[in-house]
This record gives structure tokens, sequence and C-alpha cells, in this order.
């Protein structure tokens, strides 16, 4: 089980890496209308000049996981680390009869596995999103400076499907056709659901009533934030963020509870436990 997990997420890892950082699939040529206000917003510059620099999205979303759910971990086996029962199910052999992984670093690389598996799906779908729709930017008039008289629109409006009909930077046109959905929104909030997820089932209100949803509501709000900034900037439109938002949310939405549910029907001895609870309140009620 665990080489197959790995065959996937390998694939999944060469997916991202051919969508990302190659050539070998290209977005949708879609056309235009001429001077058309919903893609006529000023150019707002590389990502760079962004308010929330991409060095800085990426940072977050993969190193703030590794130091939350860490610490989490960490704190909770000191918190327990004298009690009989701890991880009783997660204590499993490794090598023979010999080698036991420590139940703490254990959970810690179950979830982070899970959770760098679903920000790669998160990815894959959000670029296959872009390609296959070649949605235009709301800047995209100004990055591609189409010349009207050549197109003969300059009185009139018309439809432009030439794939030539641009005049700027190949690579700022290239980045101009896949906004739909936005990449930014749908990874900063995949990792803030997901994340939110996890502190609420692991923390919950044992450490109070206001610290684990005060730390979740606000990574969702600066998530949100993330979206917010991408349409302020003219980098997307409201659709674009909404659509980003909706896949990331229902990914990481999916995936923790997919794993709270195998967890428990894998667990042979918890579900015993839990039928023989079952068996004996229905026993005592109708006795």
């Amino acid at each position: 089980m665990l080489y197959f997990q790995v065959v996937i997420l390998a694939a999944t890892v060469m997916l991202v890496y051919y969508c990302e950082f190659t050539d070998t699939f290209s977005p949708a040529q879609q056309g235009f209308i001429c001077r058309d206000p919903a893609l006529s917003k000023p150019d707002p510059g590389p990502e760079q000049d962004s308010r929330i620099q991409p060095v800085i999205l990426y940072s977050v979303v993969g190193g703030l996981p590794v130091v939350l759910i860490s610490g989490v971990e960490l704190v909770i086996f000191l918190l327990h680390h004298n009690s009989n029962n701890l991880y009783d199910q997660d204590k499993v052999v490794v090598v023979g009869d010999c080698c036991y992984v420590n139940p703490m670093v254990r959970r810690t690389f179950r979830f982070l596995g899970v959770y760098v598996f679903g920000l790669f799906a998160t990815d894959i779908f959000v670029n296959t999103g872009q390609l296959v729709t070649g949605s235009l930017a709301p800047h995209f008039l100004a990055v591609c400076q189409p010349n009207y008289t050549a197109l003969s629109c300059q009185d009139t409006v018309q439809f432009i499907s030439q794939s030539d009909a641009c005049n700027g930077d190949t690579e700022d046109i290239m980045r101009a056709r896949m906004t739909f959905p936005c990449k930014e929104a749908a990874l900063s909030l995949y990792t803030a659901v997901y994340l939110a997820m996890y502190v609420m089932s692991c923390v919950g209100s044992r450490g109070g009533r206001l610290p684990g949803p005060l730390l979740s509501l606000s990574l969702v709000s600066l998530a949100m934030l993330t979206g917010f900034n991408r349409v302020a900037e003219y980098r997307n439109h409201w659709s674009d963020v909404i659509a980003g938002q909706t896949i990331g949310g229902a990914i990481a939405v999916f995936l923790v509870s997919f794993y709270e549910i195998n967890r428990f029907y894998v667990n042979p001895t918890l579900t015993k436990m839990k039928m023989k609870g079952i068996l004996s309140i229905i026993f005592i009620r109708f006795s």
C-alpha cells in the first residue's frame, strides 16, 4: 500500500511539473471583442509587483503547514506522553519485529502527506481549467496591444478570432490567457481550509473555546483577502477567484473528510469498540 501511494504521489508531481515548468500544454486561443471594457483594465505589471508576491504566497503555502502541524503534534505528544493508550492505533511495525516509528512522527508525516497530495491535486485542477478555457485576464488588451487599424476595428465593434492579432510580449499574452480559475485563490484557500479543519479536529475546545476558531477564521480570512487582492489589482475577474476558491476549498474538505472516514473503517479495533458500545446501548434500552 505504501509503494502504491508513493507511485501516485510521484505521478502527481510529474504532472504538476509538466503543467508548470514546460510548454507541453498550451492554453486555448480565445478571441476577444474590440475595446471590450471587461478586458481593458491597465496592466498591473509582473507578479513580483503584486502586494502578495508569489515568493510570499508559496512560502506560506509550503512552510506554514509544516510548522503548524509539526507544532500541534509535538504539543499533543508532550501532553499525553505518559498515557498508556497514546496513539495505540498508530504504533505499527516498519521492518520485521524490531523497528517502530514514533507515533508522533508517523501522524505528522501522514497529515503532511495528505496535504501535499491535495496541494498538487489543486494545482492540477487549476492548470487544467486554465488550459481548457483560455480565459482572458482583465488587462488582456493592455498586454495584447492589438492593431485596431489592421483589424478593421476602428469604427465598428467586432469579434477578433485571429491568433496573431496581438503585438505584445508573447509570455505576457500567454499568462493573460490563463486566469480561470485563479491559482493563487485556489492554493491559498485550500491551505487555509485544510489547516482550519486540522486544528479544529485535533485541538477543538480542549485549548479553550476561542483559540481554535480564532486561528481557523484568521487563516480563512487571509486566504479570502488573497483572492480579493487579485481582483483589486486587475489580475483576475471575480469569477476566476470564486472558481479557484471553490476548487481549493472543496478539495480540502473532501480530503479531510475522506481521510477521517477511511481511518474509521481501516481501524478494526476502534470499529469493534464502537459496535460493542452501540449494541450495549440497544440491549439496555430494550431490556
